[in-house]
């Protein structure tokens, strides 16, 4: 690092704080805490929970559900393996209660940690006034900042909006529910409405999915999407190229009114059509900020704003809205501003998995774009009934993709549709990222019986019947 850019970082005494953190989730508490171990001062402001969308109302707390659901499965599958079990009982409000004891748990250690590494933690909602300068709403207090952290994360939008709009839940309203909906409208085709109506489905509520796209997950590889529609399409009430066209009170319960003059009565109208980066109100404006066409805060590399004092990492600067990419670049910045040890997160490469049942797992490109990027691909695919169903009877399929760039046999796309496609595409994602080939995977000796070892057996690409570069 040059010496203006050390001196640059150099602990100012006109200040109350070195760094300025606000926002108390993933990314939020990371860059506070490294930082901190840098020497920095730093102080953070929640003005909710620490902790943020994942550990509070969003990753955590939701496979905690996603598991309890799976157990409806388990149970089913328990004869074919010679165990017989009485009816099961499922209790939602003891779910409540052991998910909400280990959300506070938890958030707990967050603040723990932080407290254990110096940090300064304030409740309260904090506004920018200047490129230096942050106000505590609450307290009227204005604190002076070397540098300011935007970690704000992204909050759940219910749109389109509609007549009786109102009478619905977003996401973050799912944990707030103490009884378990009879009968749900889950609205939306991304992540957060897949995951939610697989977990009311296995649960027991009666499950509506509707969306208003030809298929689930936009974005997704198109077999994996479909194959997932077919497998909810059995699990659900599952309907596409619908929306809804407004809400009534019916009662106790809710009449949804669908696009094509159908009505649906429900107990419960989860809407999940998506997140905004959470940005309003905090000020933006005071200093210069434009918000990009999607809403979120427009960064360099090192996620840097147009303000050379402000920085803004995770969902709110819209790159990608993973946690895990958000604790990256918090982690990332503090090294760069405060620890002399510049670096930047790689974004062209991000492992996921979608917490559906059946799951998914992802990792680099979806055949469509692996096309367009590099023109002749081989498609590795594999479609097979797992080894637990053969005694389970269950009617499910596994299903494996491998994209290869034939120019430079680089594995550039794996996606996996199954039990545990997260955990395999955790591990695979190490080899992808570090630029396996398709030999690589060909010479790598396969663990047997297993699921993943599918990856590392199929031989044979299919044969692409539209011509290169036609997605």
């Amino acid at each position: 690092m040059s010496e203006t850019k050390m001196s640059e970082t150099k602990m100012d005494e006109s200040c109350d704080v070195d760094l300025f953190v606000i926002g108390g989730g993933s990314g939020g508490v990371r860059a506070a805490r490294i930082a901190a171990g840098h020497g920095a001062r730093v102080m953070l402001a929640e003005e909710y929970r620490v902790g943020g969308t994942c550990v509070i109302r969003g990753c955590v707390p939701k496979k905690l559900m996603v598991y309890a659901g799976r157990f409806t499965d388990e149970f089913e599958d328990a004869a074919g393996f010679g165990w017989h079990l009485e009816t099961p009982r499922f209790d939602w409000a003891a779910l409540k209660r052991s998910r909400d004891a280990e959300v506070a748990r938890l958030e707990g250690i967050y603040g723990r940690n932080l407290a254990g590494a110096g940090v300064e933690v304030v409740a309260d909602r904090a506004v920018i006034e200047d490129p230096h300068t942050v106000r505590l709403v609450h307290s009227d207090r204005r604190v002076r900042a070397k540098f300011i952290l935007i970690a704000t994360g992204a909050t759940p939008v219910r749109e389109p909006l509609i007549p009786g709009a109102e009478l619905a839940i977003d996401s973050n309203g799912v944990f707030e529910l103490e009884t378990q909906p009879e009968r749900i409208l889950v609205v939306g085709g991304g992540y957060i409405a897949v995951e939610f109506a697989g977990v009311f489905a296995s649960l027991g509520s009666k499950t509506t999915l509707l969306h208003r796209g030809k298929s689930l997950l936009r974005g997704f590889d198109p077999e994996i999407a479909d194959a997932l529609g077919e497998a909810y399409a059995k699990r659900m009430d599952l309907r596409l190229e619908q929306t809804v066209e407004r809400l009534e009170r019916d009662g106790s319960a809710i009449r949804a009114t669908l696009s094509g003059g159908e009505s649906l009565t429900v107990d419960c109208v989860l809407v999940a059509t998506g997140r905004r980066p959470n940005v309003a109100g905090l000020g933006l404006e005071r200093v210069g900020i434009d918000l990009d066409a999607r809403g979120a805060i427009p960064v360099e590399a090192d996620s840097r704003t147009k303000v050379p004092s402000i920085y803004a990492v995770g969902d709110v600067n819209g790159r990608a809205a993973l946690t895990p990419v958000a604790i990256r670049e918090g982690h990332a910045f503090a090294d760069t501003v405060f620890g002399q040890k510049p670096w930047c997160v790689d974004h062209r490469l991000i492992a996921t998995a979608v917490f559906s049942t059946p799951e998914i797992g992802v990792v680099g490109h979806n055949e469509d774009v692996a096309r367009r990027c590099y023109g002749e691909i081989d498609v590795y695919k594999a479609s097979f009934r797992p080894m637990k169903a053969t005694l389970s009877g269950r009617d499910e399929r596994v299903i494996m993709k491998v994209l290869v760039d034939r120019a430079s046999d680089r594995v550039v796309g794996v996606h996996v549709l199954g039990p545990d496609a997260g955990e395999i595409i955790q591990a695979v994602g190490i080899a992808v990222t570090m630029g396996a080939t398709k030999a690589d995977f060909d010479r790598t000796i396969a663990v047997h019986p297993t699921l993943g070892e599918e990856l590392v057996t199929m031989r044979t690409p299919f044969v692409v019947k539209h011509p290169v570069g036609v997605g």
